[in-house]
C-alpha cells in the first residue's frame, strides 16, 4: 500500500503544526491527600517538514493511548507532567520532526464555602500544556480558568456624583455588574509543581467578588455587596493577579513565563472589555 504521507515534495513549505485536536481521555491525577480523574481535551501537534507531503496522525493518537493506558496504572502527578511525557513520545514516533506540543484543557470542579457557612460545588477549567524540542529542553505550563465578577468603577462614580456622595468612607454605590472570565498560566520549572487550587485562589481574590451555582436571598445580597464593595477594571484584575503572583511565587526563577488574561461580559454594552499580559518574572520584578 502506497504510505502518501512519505511522499517527496519538491519546493514546498514547512509547516509550524501537523496533528490532532479534541481528543478526549480519561485522566487520573495524583496530588498528596487527593486523586481525581479528569476528562481531558488533548490537542496534538509535530512540526512537518518541507520535503514531506503529510504527518502520520495516527502516530499521535497511538502515543496518546499508551501514555494514558499507562497512567490509569500509575496517576501522574499533573497534567503538565503528562504532557511531557507525551511530547518526548511524539519526537520518538515522529522522526522527521524536530518539536512537538500538546495542550490540555479539563472541567475542574472544589467545593467552596459561603458566607452563611453553606458550600456548593463550583466549576472550574484547568489548561496545561508541553513544547518539547529535539536535542533541546522541554517546556510546561499549567494554569487555570475562573468565572467571576467584576462592578464597574467608572458607572459607580458617576452614580456617586449624581447622587452627591462625597464622603469617601460611603463605599457602597450602584453600579452595573459583569460575569468576568480570567485565567491564570505559569510555565513550570521541571523540579517545581504548582498546585492548580492556588492559583484558583490567587484569581478569586483578585475578582470584584466569585460566583456560586447555588445562591438563596441572602446568599446574592452578600454577593452584590462584596462586588459593589470591591469594584474593578479589567486591567485591575490583571495587575492584581499579577502582584498576587509575585507574592506568592518568590522563589520562582526570572525566566519562568506568566500568563494573565481577563474578559468582562459587559451587561450595558454590546461589546466586552479585555485586558491581558504575557511577561516573566523577572520583568514583573523590575
Amino acid at each position: 500500500m502506497t504510505d502518501m504521507q512519505n511522499q517527496k515534495l519538491k519546493g514546498s513549505f514547512k509547516l509550524t503544526r501537523v496533528g490532532v485536536k479534541y481528543v478526549k481521555k480519561p485522566v487520573t491525577v495524583k496530588r498528596p491527600n487527593v486523586e481525581v480523574t479528569l476528562i481531558v481535551d488533548f490537542d496534538l501537534y509535530v512540526d512537518l517538514p518541507a520535503e514531506l507531503k503529510g504527518s502520520h496522525l495516527s502516530r499521535n493518537l497511538e502515543v496518546l493511548s499508551r501514555v494514558i493506558d499507562e497512567s490509569v496504572r500509575e496517576p501522574v502527578s499533573g497534567l503538565e507532567d503528562l504532557g511531557s511525557k507525551i511530547c518526548q513520545e511524539l519526537l520518538v514516533r515522529h522522526e522527521y520532526a524536530t518539536c512537538s506540543e500538546v495542550h490540555m484543557s479539563a472541567d475542574y470542579f472544589l467545593e467552596r464555602g459561603k458566607s452563611n457557612g453553606n458550600t456548593s460545588l463550583e466549576s472550574y477549567k484547568l489548561k496545561a500544556s508541553a513544547e518539547s524540542i529535539r536535542n533541546g529542553q522541554t517546556r510546561k505550563c499549567i494554569g487555570v480558568e475562573v468565572i467571576g465578577m467584576t462592578a464597574c468603577p467608572c458607572a459607580m462614580e458617576e452614580v456617586r456624583i449624581r447622587q452627591g456622595i462625597e464622603d469617601d468612607n460611603v463605599a457602597l454605590s450602584i453600579t452595573h455588574n459583569q460575569r468576568n472570565v480570567t485565567s491564570l498560566s505559569l510555565e513550570v520549572p521541571a523540579d517545581r509543581p504548582l498546585e492548580a487550587d492556588k492559583l484558583i485562589q490567587i484569581v478569586e481574590k483578585c475578582l470584584s467578588s466569585p460566583t456560586y451555582e447555588i445562591l438563596k436571598r441572602a446568599d446574592e445580597a452578600q454577593v452584590v455587596i462584596d462586588a459593589h464593595s470591591n469594584p474593578k477594571f479589567v486591567e485591575d484584575v490583571v495587575r492584581d493577579v499579577l502582584h498576587e503572583v509575585l507574592e506568592q511565587y518568590k522563589d520562582l526563577p526570572d525566566d519562568v513565563k506568566v500568563s494573565v488574561k481577563s474578559e468582562s461580559y459587559e451587561s450595558i454594552h454590546k461589546h466586552n472589555a479585555y485586558a491581558e499580559r504575557d511577561t516573566t518574572m523577572g520583568e514583573l520584578r523590575a
